[in-house]
């Protein structure tokens, strides 16, 4: 055992260079200046966009800004954020916990409700039970999250008023996100518990179980249950790295309050509207300095009468 794993973290160090070597090289290619970005635009003198370029290395050949990130990288250091002026490993250290918190939210809903569908579709297998849990892992699946975000914020907050649709304290406030989160893994996990435990109930030891007066409850919850976890748990670590990604998506952008430490829905459901727009007004060059507040908070208000209107 001990060998395999250093096996594969051996493995996994070239991968992760690769990985890093294109990732880089792709934002080296695309088209634009970080410097002259930064700087506001066209508006900024070429004295300045040369010494910021300077400053961050950008007039160095490729090799060597990739070298100089790696040993960065190697040393926890990665650099400042164009944006804020602060360092990346202040960012994520400010943005990390509750980031965890909310993909561990919705990790659990996926599991909780994943498992228990998965075991009752494989016991009513090929009845009106199983086909209802395998419509309900299908819709799981394929409904987008950002749609079924904005469905439960639509009922659940401005129609019925039952949860908040903002903020970061309490319960409550991650009771939405962590189901939004959570459906998609549930269903994966659904299909993948009803797949294994159907094969597993076909084994003979499972049949000599039986055959010797064993209850459904201990050939299922002892015998069972207990092998076939063995790929859903594999399942579950896949989902643990989906959680994490998609949350991280929602909370890193700049307008979103994840990167103050409150990231719950005030985390990831304004993505969609808040996110979008603040984009189009920094392509635009609308965006200065401490202004960043109020068109986060417009964009808020814009997004809460469009929902008011679908659902009134």
């Amino acid at each position: 055992m001990g060998k395999h794993l250093v096996q594969r973290v051996a493995l996994a160090v070239p991968l992760i260079l690769l990985v890093s070597f294109m990732t880089f090289a792709i934002m080296r290619l695309l088209p634009g200046d970080p410097a002259l970005a930064a700087l506001g635009g066209q508006a900024a003198s070429p004295e300045a966009v040369d010494e910021l370029r300077n400053e961050l290395g950008l007039d160095k050949p490729f090799y060597v800004q990739y070298a100089d990130f790696l040993m960065g990288a190697v040393q926890g250091d990665f650099g400042r954020s164009l944006r804020t002026g602060t360092r990346v490993t202040e960012e994520i250290r400010t943005t990390l916990p509750a980031t965890a918190k909310l993909a561990a939210s919705g990790l659990a809903v996926a599991v909780l409700i994943g498992v228990p569908l998965g075991v009752v579709a494989a016991l009513k297998r090929n009845t009106v039970v199983d086909w209802f849990a395998v419509l309900l892992s299908t819709l799981g699946i394929s409904v987008p999250t950002f749609w079924l975000g904005l469905a439960l914020i639509s009922l659940f907050s401005f129609r019925w008023g039952l949860l908040p649709a903002g903020g970061g304290e309490g319960w409550r406030t991650l009771v939405l996100p962590a189901v939004t989160l959570g459906t998609g893994g549930a269903a994966i996990i659904a299909r993948m518990t009803r797949s294994s435990l159907v094969e597993v109930l076909r084994q003979d030891y499972i049949l000599t179980a039986r055959a010797k007066g064993l209850g459904d409850r201990i050939v299922v919850g002892r015998h069972a249950l207990r092998n076939a976890l063995i790929p859903v748990l594999t399942t579950v670590g896949l989902q643990v790295g989906a959680r994490a990604d998609i949350v991280t998506l929602d909370t890193t952008h700049p307008s979103l309050a994840g990167r103050r430490g409150d990231a719950v829905i005030d985390g990831w459901i304004f993505a969609a509207s808040a996110g979008a727009v603040d984009c189009v007004w920094a392509g635009g060059n609308k965006v200065v300095e401490g202004g960043h507040h109020r068109l986060r908070q417009q964009a808020r208000e814009k997004f809460s009468a469009a929902i008011r209107r679908l659902v009134a």
